[in-house]
């Protein structure tokens, strides 16, 4: 009996753990904001971003997001397509993520500052990416890893360790 409620509960922390780590669905709006900067950076140091956003491929951005009106729905789509596979690293203000990943957006795009932050606004989450995340991963982008998936394989990992002593 104890060794069938052991089991239940090892299961049951894996998945609780599981559904913690689980990707963001949402970019944030205070994500979206992160790129204007304030004066007080040196207070404020944040950590290098895990992904290397000066590598990736912005015609997704530059082809359907054309000035000088740079119409919202397209534009926002496309921000969408190329920044929700990375919603996580996004999010995490701990990080700079948002404002690198801005940079290179304005510098292969020349777009005009705060473009996406004063367009794309969808409710009080921020952009909804769920739909989005499909047609990407089905598109192949290799994404960097991020703390989530470490802490699903850490769980994972001790969850099988305590089930084997």
């Amino acid at each position: 009996m104890a060794r069938k409620f052991n089991s239940w509960f090892y299961l049951i922390c894996f998945f609780f753990l599981a559904g913690l780590a689980t990707p963001s669905s949402f970019i944030s709006n205070d994500a979206l904001d992160v790129h204007g900067g304030s004066g007080r950076t040196l207070l404020q140091m944040k950590k290098t971003c895990n992904v290397s956003f000066e590598n990736l491929d912005y015609s997704v951005l530059t082809d359907k997001c054309k000035g000088p009106q740079y119409p919202a729905k397209s534009c926002c789509d496309a921000f969408k397509e190329f920044a929700c596979p990375f919603s996580d690293a996004i999010n995490d203000l701990e990080t700079d993520c948002a404002s690198t990943m801005f940079s290179y957006i304005n510098l292969y795009g020349k777009y005009p500052p705060g473009l996406f932050a004063n367009e794309c606004r969808e409710d009080k989450n921020g952009l909804d990416c769920q739909n989005v995340e499909q047609s990407k991963k089905s598109g192949g982008v290799q994404i960097a890893a991020t703390q989530s998936s470490l802490l699903t394989l850490t769980a994972g990992l001790i969850v099988l360790l305590l089930q084997l002593f």
